[in-house]
């Protein structure tokens, strides 16, 4: 397993794409099992993000779902997306895995990924968060943008 590889060069974190197809097509067994796998070689030290593909899913109620999966399954950060996909990070998806992270028994990161390239775009990610987990609650150990393309834009202003 990839994930065995990196934990042992020395991976903090290491990304698992949820299976996103498996969940749409009704086996949550499928996702279940991969994200046990997975959770079960990283150490609980290190953080295991969980990618739900969210532009992938095509509703709320799945995005609600991957990332109660995720969290019920060792999650320590639930992410909007790889960033390789048509659609990934959108207020509305964000609002939904607060929603999630706010039910959780423990505490949960969250971060928006892909296409975030305006800082307009970063604003309303974080106000998304803030609505429901309350303004202050976003820190850089709870709330990380996945924007590369953000930069250029921060430098700017």
């Amino acid at each position: 397993m990839i994930a065995d590889r990196v934990i042992g060069d020395g991976a903090d974190e290491v990304d698992l794409v949820l299976p996103y197809r498996s969940l749409r097509a009704g086996d949550h067994e499928q996702v279940s099992a991969v994200l046990d796998a997975v959770r079960a070689v990283v150490p609980a030290e290190r953080h295991l993000k969980v990618i739900l593909e969210t532009g992938e899913l095509g509703n709320s109620a799945l995005v609600g779902r991957a990332a109660r999966l995720a969290i019920d399954h060792g999650a320590d950060f639930v992410k909007t997306s790889t960033g390789k996909t048509s659609v990934s990070a959108t207020p509305e998806a964000v609002t939904v895995m607060a929603h999630e992270v706010a039910s959780a028994s423990r505490p949960i990161g969250i971060k928006p990924s892909g296409g975030i390239r305006t800082l307009d775009d970063a604003a309303a990610l974080l106000h998304a968060v803030e609505a429901v987990l309350g303004v202050g609650w976003a820190t850089p150990a709870s709330f990380r943008l996945g924007a590369s393309s953000l930069l250029d834009a921060l430098l700017a202003e």
